[in-house]
């Protein structure tokens, strides 16, 4: 498979938590949910997709040294991405945001958010990811959404309040993980964004800032999972 060295679009894997909530003594998107497939062949799919459709990859993936399980497994995928390995800088946040702001000096292009333990699945979730970086023209930003109603799903998620008109589905309101969860029916499962407004993108995952997706157009897919404990 012929790669330019520019890519189409950027992927941010951020794989440098610790996993705590998981308890297993391997890493949480190294999980087998059948015969040679984990959690993380599930998340990457939709990724996938993105290169089999023809555009030219590169996953930039956030890890810290107890992750080098995942960088091993991730060799799979050297013909099918190109692969951009970044340590996460301890010098910015601990958390996702942190590795978030690691990984955007590699990316170039528009941007995709895509979490190692999070799988889409269902009607809509083929190529949903293709469809979400389509929409960016919109507003800069998109999501691939799946409905939710549970308040307690919606406090430990990227809460969202999803709006439709005019046959367009946008997000009216977003907060990660919101102490308060009335007003949000919906939570992300992927983000997209244009290259000119990626520098935002750890303000979606950010406490005490307005989130950026405030006005981006989702892709509703029936169900997102989120691995975080063993049981899954």
């Amino acid at each position: 498979m012929h790669r330019s060295s520019v890519p189409d679009v950027s992927i941010i894997l951020p794989c440098a938590g610790f996993g705590t909530r998981f308890g297993a003594p391997y890493s949480k998107e190294l999980h087998c949910l059948a015969p040679g497939v984990t959690v993380l062949d599930r998340s990457l799919q939709s990724v996938v997709e993105l290169a089999e459709s023809g555009l030219d990859v590169r996953l930039v993936v956030v890890f810290r040294t107890h992750k080098l399980d995942t960088v091993g497994y991730l060799a799979r995928y050297a013909e099918t991405f190109q692969m951009v390995f970044v340590y996460q800088d301890e010098s910015l946040e601990p958390g996702l945001d942190g590795a978030i702001r690691s990984a955007l000096p590699m990316t170039q292009g528009p941007v995709a958010l895509v979490l190692p333990d999070i799988v889409v699945s269902g009607v809509g979730s083929a190529g949903c990811l293709l469809a979400a970086l389509r929409r960016t023209d919109v507003s800069g930003w998109s999501v691939v959404a799946a409905e939710e109603r549970d308040p307690v799903m919606l406090r430990q998620m990227g809460a969202l309040g999803l709006v439709e008109g005019s046959g367009v589905l946008t997000v009216g309101a977003a907060e990660d993980k919101p102490a308060d969860s009335s007003g949000f029916n919906a939570f992300w499962g992927m983000v997209a964004v244009t290259e000119e407004e990626a520098h935002r993108l750890p303000d979606v995952v950010s406490k005490g800032v307005d989130s950026p997706l405030a006005g981006a157009v989702a892709h509703r897919v029936e169900r997102i999972v989120n691995y975080n404990t063993a049981a899954g």
